[in-house]
């Protein structure tokens, strides 16, 4: 095996600690390659779709962001953006669902943008329907 170093914040490590207490993984390494494999299997979807495509993004980031980022993301793409969702959920933090529709090339471009923006927690895509 290939050894790797990441630069993790305390918070992030914090819960992959605890993650590995509930759900029993060997390792930080172990929890470390099944997230990456995740990673890796959804992924290709959407790298795979072409043409008329509708999707989602579910975002959680903190309630107290700088969301110009955001802001400007959506803007830029604002043809493919059709409703967007909205709500504070626990402990400061908040979740957004925004509904794609468009070419896919496009959403995938509008995606990759999303997972550039280092204040976003965590990104759900779901491919809903491809023409």
């Amino acid at each position: 095996m290939t050894i790797i170093s990441l630069s993790i914040p305390d918070k992030l490590i914090t819960q992959i600690d605890q993650t590995i207490k509930e759900k029993g993984y060997a390792s930080r390494s172990e929890i470390t390659r099944q997230a990456l494999r995740h990673y890796l299997t959804e992924d290709p979807k959407i790298e795979n779709i072409n043409g008329e495509t509708v999707a989602t993004a579910t975002l959680i980031y903190k309630e107290n962001i700088n969301r110009q980022q955001l802001f400007e993301t959506q803007h830029i793409h604002s043809g493919l953006v059709t409703t967007f969702l909205h709500t504070h959920i626990h402990q400061g933090h908040c979740l957004e669902v925004i509904i794609l529709k468009g070419q896919a090339n496009t959403i995938k471009k509008f995606i990759d943008k999303l997972r550039q923006n280092e204040q976003i927690s965590q990104i759900k895509i779901s491919i809903i329907n491809q023409k």
